[in-house]
């Protein structure tokens, strides 16, 4: 049983996403790495590296909480919500217009025995926070004529 599973998520998430860092992925995740979100396959480490880095250019006042991590009794999957917060800066492909939106999200990892990231499954709340962003562009736009 692999009983730090969750520490190397955790740490995942501090070293990523919380320092903004997808060079930190190098570290912590196998060459072949693959995220499933949305649908949407991303495959190898550098594809992750570069959906990251796109990730958080998109979002102003980027900020990121790990919810909460467990994992089952083997070790191998490691389950974990998180929040992302900030500000519209061209999110899902959307106009930059600065509206602050919440996004909250579960990821399942499948955790190698070397220690390694393998796969994540992603699924959020991008749906709602698409249509919020939407609607708040609308109003402004409406607003202004």
């Amino acid at each position: 049983m692999n009983t730090h599973s969750v520490d190397l998520v955790e740490r995942f998430w501090r070293d990523v996403w919380i320092a903004r860092n997808p060079d930190a992925v190098d570290e912590l995740v196998a060459e072949d790495v693959g995220i499933t979100s949305g649908n949407v396959r991303i495959d190898g480490r550098e594809a992750f590296k570069q959906w990251i880095a796109t990730f958080l250019a998109s979002i102003e006042d980027f900020h990121f909480e790990s919810v909460e991590t467990f994992q089952n009794h083997a070790g191998d999957r490691v389950a974990s919500r998180w929040k992302v917060s900030g500000r519209n800066k061209g999110f899902m492909g959307l106009e930059p217009c600065g509206t602050p939106f919440e996004m909250t999200g579960t990821a399942v990892w499948h955790v190698r025995e070397d220690g390694l990231l393998q796969h994540n499954w992603v699924e959020r709340n991008a749906l709602e926070v698409h249509r919020s962003v939407l609607a708040s562009q609308r109003e402004r736009a409406s607003a202004t004529h």
